[in-house]
């Protein structure tokens, strides 16, 4: 019986992250149509295209997922979504920053909301959380299998016009200017760096601790709301306690 209940975990396992899996490619595909509608399926021409289809690759997306969103948006698809923003609070008034798009607000900002106060949190208006955050454009990097030490990356980056460097056992994080983004991203690529993600993202100022006692109650409000299909990300500026690990 004991074989029998470790392929069932293993089974049960794999099922979740194929579901996974396959909302991160939903989401995906949502931004790349809307990217190809707005400004045609040729990503030399569409830098927003292009970001997209990077983020595609870099979540391992198969290219045929990818081409059926494009020929979608060149085939005369009429579907339009929305891009909208949620605000909210979560324990010790953390900020939740919410990213979504959406061919139904109404529907998105009752499941937002549900997801949000059905788990402790606090809707905020428009602002009350976004001053947190900075936009700037976000590149990680594995350290796995790479020699450079900090101080040789921190030069790379720099010199590819990158603002600042943030550094882990595990990896690299590059911060640019949005504008530079592109730039600083094709500078490294053009190094053979390798790239975990490559986006624009909301960055926390500044980080607040996740009280020890509600941290699986707050993991549970990220996961509601990551499953939501309209939702394309999630930001907070949650410090998570040492011993934990958020998913």
């Amino acid at each position: 019986m004991s074989g029998h209940s470790k392929w069932h975990n293993i089974q049960g396992r794999k099922n979740a992250q194929d579901a996974k899996r396959g909302k991160i490619f939903q989401k995906i595909s949502r931004e790349l149509f809307m990217a190809a509608k707005q400004g045609g399926s040729d990503p030399d021409g569409n830098p927003q295209l292009r970001l997209m289809m990077d983020k595609a690759k870099a979540a391992n997306m198969p290219k045929d997922n990818i081409k059926r969103a494009l020929d979608k948006a060149d085939g005369g698809d009429d579907t339009s979504y929305d891009e909208v923003t949620y605000e909210g609070y979560g324990p010790n008034g953390i900020g939740i920053f919410v990213e979504a798009m959406t061919d139904n607000k109404n529907r998105t900002s009752s499941d937002v909301r549900v997801a949000i106060t059905r788990h402790g949190g606090t809707m905020a208006g428009a602002g009350a959380v976004a001053y947190m955050f900075d936009r700037m454009g976000q590149i990680v990097i594995s350290r796995e299998d790479l020699d450079q030490s900090e101080d040789d990356m921190l030069e790379d980056v720099l010199e590819a016009g990158g603002d600042d460097l943030q550094s882990t056992d595990e990896e690299f994080t590059v911060f640019t200017d949005p504008k530079e983004f592109t730039a600083v991203r094709d500078a490294l690529g053009a190094k053979g760096y390798k790239f975990e993600s490559a986006d624009l993202a909301m960055v926390p100022q500044n980080k607040v601790e996740v009280p020890a006692e509600k941290v699986e109650t707050f993991q549970g409000l990220l996961d509601a709301l990551d499953e939501l299909d309209d939702v394309t990300d999630v930001y907070t500026n949650a410090e998570w306690p040492e011993d934990e690990t958020a998913e």
